[in-house]
């Protein structure tokens, strides 16, 4: 007998785990644990004979990552970096995201800016909050330290042109520590697993019984209610899974909702159609980078470049102009939902 039950995630992700009967004798055992770090939860379920990864190893690690990558840890390394004149030498984590950011941006055509962080913090979705908004003057002098091509990799360092330039790998980082932790666990010969930090997911190998994770996608609605509505479910065997919405994360002036997804082309919110975007790749950290670049892109456009590419697909849910909401999904996302 399977009994199915539904576990609550953030930023709109639920995974749905089997719970074998204990009458049932099997040399695999289902092993959860769940923490809280980098300001939300996390969880992981796997499988194997024993419980050979405990709870402290994997709050080690989100340790040594908060170190790395955290703009609220005054002592991290990225918090050194921004305050550099010049910069700094990077840990090997720092240097992979950095890497990888780099390449994103190539790829998105500057839409994906790790060096936003300015703007960020000007629209009040930094670390501070802010006592009014920017004006056009302002949003143009901010527009002046931000730009990609203003940071320089050079082996294990990390250089900016302008002292200016300050960073925030927020867009990124929380899917490559699902990585970091998934790659842990497969390094402890644990091939069946699902880890999920504050609704980014990574999954590989399937549950007892070879049945494929599942993983459910939430519908934009209610959220002064407690029960979530499910608006599709994936099923899968390996891969990342991560979300990017305007729904959770926003504010609102004189009426005006705008998303904490900056434009570094303009220096202001996000305005388009989208409510949310998921993204599936090979990894966590390709598809936490994408959700952002196809949030600010829009419907038409990031459809396109999704279709485009043969290493992620993308489901979209999207307000219609008479203010009902839709959905639309990539081909080979639709291939996920139909398994």
């Amino acid at each position: 007998m399977t009994t199915f039950l539904s576990l609550l995630l953030p930023y709109g992700i639920y995974t749905f785990i089997s719970v074998f009967a204990f009458f049932h004798p099997s040399p695999v055992q289902k092993i959860q644990l769940s923490g809280y770090a980098q300001g939300t939860t996390w969880h992981i379920t796997y499988y194997a004979a024993d419980s050979t990864v405990k709870k402290y190893s994997i709050d080690s690690i989100l340790s040594v990552l908060d170190s790395s990558m955290s703009i609220y840890k005054p002592y991290s390394l990225i918090s050194r970096f921004n305050h550099a004149q010049n910069g700094i030498a990077l840990d090997k984590h720092f240097e992979k995201v950095i890497a990888k950011s780099i390449e994103v941006w190539k790829e998105s055509g500057g839409l994906f800016d790790i060096t936003v962080m300015p703007l960020v913090e000007a629209w009040g979705f930094g670390a501070k909050k802010v006592s009014q908004y920017p004006d056009a003057a302002k949003v143009r002098t901010l527009l002046r330290c931000v730009g990609t091509d203003k940071l320089r990799l050079d082996g294990n360092r990390l250089f900016k042109k302008i002292p200016s330039v300050s960073i925030d790998v927020n867009g990124i980082a929380q899917g490559y520590s699902v990585d970091v932790v998934a790659d842990f666990l497969e390094s402890r010969q644990i091939t069946d697993y699902l880890v999920e930090i504050g609704g980014e997911i990574r999954v590989r190998g399937r549950k007892p019984g070879n049945e494929k994770m599942k993983i459910g996608i939430e519908a934009p609605g209610d959220y002064t209610v407690d029960i979530p509505v499910i608006q599709k479910v994936i099923t899968l065997d390996s891969g990342g899974i991560t979300t990017s919405g305007s729904y959770r994360q926003y504010h609102e002036s004189n009426g005006k909702k705008f998303s904490h997804n900056i434009d570094p082309r303009t220096g202001y919110p996000s305005q388009n159609e989208l409510i949310s975007v998921t993204v599936y790749a090979a990894d966590a950290m390709t598809a936490d980078a994408y959700d952002n670049v196809l949030m600010t892109m829009g419907l038409e456009k990031g459809l396109q470049f999704v279709e485009g590419r043969k290493d992620m697909a993308a489901y979209f849910i999207y307000k219609k102009n008479d203010g009902s909401i839709a959905d639309s999904a990539s081909t080979a996302f639709k291939q996920l939902i139909g398994q």
